[in-house]
């Protein structure tokens, strides 16, 4: 789905979600719990949110099942690649990929030709995956930066 990249692409962007999942359980069977549900919808909400504060122009929400697994792709125009910050209870806002973190099994990030790619990777029939945060300063549980990569690659 492609948004313009304004602050009602958030709200489209979940509202998308709602819809890939309901579709998905009517034509191919596969059905998402209330929670899973809200959970893939806050996904992408972070991850558009994110888009839209620190990336110029548009961005793109693609959704794919595979394996009773959600697939969340967001692409934006920004060429900062976000690092996850480890959990900060008195810091107001900016806590989008600790919540991202928290509820998928993996995170990736790439450059792309033109700006950055995120995929979040989230089961679809139970809870919340280990929502390790890298308390120590690392990288938390499931974080991958791709490297650079040379050459064509598509967004």
């Amino acid at each position: 789905m492609a948004l313009d990249g304004e602050s009602t692409s958030i709200a489209a962007a979940r509202a998308f979600t709602a819809r890939f999942l309901a579709q998905a359980a009517a034509e191919y069977g596969v059905t998402a719990g209330r929670q899973a549900l809200a959970d893939a919808q806050l996904v992408v909400s972070e991850l558009v949110t994110n888009s839209v504060k620190y990336a110029p122009g548009p961005c793109a929400v693609r959704l794919e099942i595979t394996g009773g697994r959600l697939e969340v792709t967001v692409w934006d125009t920004g060429t900062s690649l976000p690092e996850p910050r480890p959990p900060e209870p008195g810091r107001v806002g900016q806590h989008g990929l600790e919540i991202v973190l928290a509820l998928c099994e993996d995170v990736e990030v790439r450059s792309a030709p033109v700006g950055k790619r995120i995929t979040a990777r989230a089961v679809l029939t139970a809870g919340p995956a280990d929502g390790s945060t890298g308390r120590d300063g690392s990288a938390p549980a499931g974080w991958h930066k791709a490297p650079q990569k040379t050459g064509a690659e598509t967004a």
